[in-house]
């Protein structure tokens, strides 16, 4: 089931491109990152939750690329861009080759299962 993006159709056009380049260099950098590593790591500081990520895969010896924007009241709207992006509503996003598998728990289920092992075989 996709899920429901406002269709351009209901956008007015002048406002199109603003929407489309909001904060792209953001997503461009979590893009290529995502591209460039097998498993990559999208956080914030004094989260816990992206640090619990990390331990889980530093536990299983599992390298990891990790990138960190800001902390609760900085670089919110950057982080925004992620989200609305990714459509994922929290940190930390996990990305295992290319492909986004959730927040610290899912990864912490993906580890356990054996199955983030097969995901990087």
């Amino acid at each position: 089931m996709p899920r429901p993006i406002l269709s351009e159709q209901h956008i007015h056009p002048a406002i199109r491109q603003r929407i489309a380049s909001h904060q792209q260099d953001i997503v461009r950098q979590v893009q290529a990152a995502v591209a460039a590593h097998p498993v990559v790591v999208v956080g914030m500081a004094l989260n816990p939750f992206p640090k619990q990520a990390r331990k889980a895969l530093d536990a299983a010896g599992i390298a990891h690329h990790d990138l960190d924007f800001g902390s609760y009241m900085s670089r919110w709207r950057e982080r925004n861009a992620l989200k609305m992006w990714a459509g994922w509503p929290t940190f930390p996003m996990v990305f295992v080759k290319g492909t986004l598998v959730g927040g610290a728990d899912d990864l912490a289920r993906l580890i356990a299962s054996g199955e983030l092992n097969k995901l990087l075989a």
